[in-house]
């Protein structure tokens, strides 16, 4: 062993400091950016001058792979979410060209700013942890801390943003046919930026658009003119009322319809109040008003419908409860939709209604586009009704989708030579829609329509009605969203008083 002799020393001594290098330290990382664990390396001397910026700094080592030296011991690289790969690489995955980012002197890492030793501006030195590259020799920050300038140190400046507000109201008109309601006709006048409290202060305003607009509320007013249906209504939404997550909907409306075996007008109006829970989950409650006239019965012979004859008043209240993952409510190719509700009627006549409808839609194939989707669908809807109800408000089967082989309220159970409704309704559908076109216009469905309506609480097999169908949905942006429908259903199974209908259509044209 040899000995040095003290001025041997001294002299080594006087040559580090002249160099400017400094001795290895220790230290611990206690800045509010601390990550989780420690984080061991050894520093070597270097010049304090130097910039402390480093290959193994910004993410990837020496052979360009992407690594995280933290914890395990000095230099061994460990996946964490605290440092993730740049563009979404994977971990310790191989980029494709992938080069050493250069970082600007003054950051680390490209974010937190460092001192002139190359370390973050919060380190505090003790006896704990060490910062050091085993490969390059220098000093590392925190892994997994995104490193950036001193915002005190920023300059301030103005920015002026300028936005014009893009159109929220639509003026639509349109025309449709179907088996159902006959000829009718469409006036929408729908606006998404209402603002009720906004009245105009000058006829200008009115010119330019600006008056009743501006707080985001909904109002639609809508007249549907028919040959056998006719339709009003003055629909006002307040999606956030009182600044809260609860939403207002008020809405009056008129309503005439010619039905088999009467005719029937509704004057009134509803209160609602609602309130989403989650994205997919909400919750109502609402008032309803009516005055309902039945009049102009074809055959005298039914006690249920000589009953109704006459103005009657109607009001009734409601909860509900709704699920909806749907992707789209216009033709939806995935996710489904539960609704539960029940109503309580009071008025000329007092009776309960409860309802249920859920749909189920599952994507079966799709091109790599997302295009000609091929989508399998269940629906089921169910209800039941007090025995005091009236013929008007009477559960019935027949609808659009729901025993399309009987036509508009053709499955309804019959008395005195009239249809007067039932008690209880249980009806579901399953239908595939697939593309017949590489355009998507037009489509195919295979369907199968089954249920039942009883006029009291007993289902009874023999009318229960199974009708299997195919059809054709043809779109045309030029007539509207809605598409062409075609259906053929053949029934298997039904009741002795159904009105068979094999085609069903609708056709309708909107702008």
């Amino acid at each position: 062993m040899t000995r040095l002799a003290p001025w041997t020393l001294l002299t080594l001594l006087l040559a580090v400091a002249a160099t400017g290098c400094r001795p290895v330290s220790t230290a611990h990382y206690t800045g509010p950016h601390a990550p989780m664990g420690s984080v061991t390396a050894f520093a070597q001397a270097q010049p304090a001058s130097q910039t402390p910026i480093v290959r193994g700094q910004n993410g990837y080592d020496q052979r360009g792979l992407w690594q995280n030296y933290q914890g395990g011991g000095a230099g061994q690289p460990v996946n964490s979410p605290h440092n993730p790969p740049p563009n979404g690489q994977p971990h310790n995955a191989q980029p494709h060209n992938a080069q050493p980012q250069n970082v600007p002197n003054g950051y680390v890492g490209g974010g937190i700013p460092v001192n002139g030793n190359g370390l973050p501006m919060d380190f505090v030195p003790d006896s704990v942890t060490t910062y050091q590259n085993p490969q390059f020799g220098q000093p590392l920050p925190p892994p997994g801390v995104l490193l950036g300038p001193n915002p005190a140190d920023l300059p301030e400046a103005d920015v002026d943003v300028f936005v014009e507000e893009t159109e929220t109201g639509r003026f639509m008109f349109g025309v449709g046919v179907n088996s159902d309601a006959g000829v009718s006709g469409q006036i929408v006048i729908d606006e998404r930026n209402f603002d009720i409290r906004r009245p105009p202060t000058r006829f200008g305003e009115i010119l330019d658009g600006t008056a009743f607009r501006g707080a985001g509320q909904g109002l639609r007013i809508e007249a549907v003119p028919g040959s056998q249906v006719q339709r009003y209504v003055v629909n006002f939404t307040e999606p956030y009322l009182f600044d809260s997550n609860v939403s207002l909907n008020v809405s009056g409306f008129f309503y005439d319809r010619r039905f088999e075996d009467w005719d029937e007008q509704r004057l009134g109006g509803r209160v609602g109040l609602g309130y989403r829970l989650t994205p997919d989950f909400s919750v109502a409650t609402s008032l309803r008003a009516e005055r309902v006239d039945i009049h102009d019965p074809r055959l005298p012979t039914s006690m249920q419908l000589n009953n109704a004859l006459g103005e009657h008043d109607l009001y009734s209240a409601s909860v509900s409860m709704t699920y909806d993952t749907r992707d789209i409510p216009f033709n939806p190719t995935e996710g489904q939709m539960f609704e539960l509700s029940f109503e309580q009627a009071f008025g000329t006549f007092d009776f309960p209604k409860v309802e249920a409808d859920y749909r189920r839609y599952f994507l079966v194939a799709e091109r790599p586009d997302g295009s000609g989707r091929h989508v399998l669908a269940f629906q089921f809807r169910g209800g039941i009704t007090g025995s005091s109800a009236a013929v008007f408000e009477s559960v019935v089967g027949g609808r659009w989708w729901a025993l399309r082989a009987c036509g508009f309220s053709g499955a309804v159970p019959v008395g005195g030579g009239v249809k007067v409704g039932g008690e209880i309704m249980m009806l579901g559908t399953v239908e595939y829609r697939f593309p017949l076109t590489a355009d998507d216009m037009i489509h195919g469905v295979a369907f199968v329509d089954y249920g039942t309506v009883e006029m009291n609480r007993r289902i009874r097999s023999e009318n229960f009605r199974v009708a299997p169908g195919v059809g054709l949905r043809i779109a045309i942006p030029a007539m509207g969203p809605a598409p062409i429908a075609l259906d053929f259903a053949f029934p298997v199974a039904s009741a002795a008083t159904d009105t068979e209908q094999t085609f069903s259509f609708f056709v309708g044209f909107g702008r």
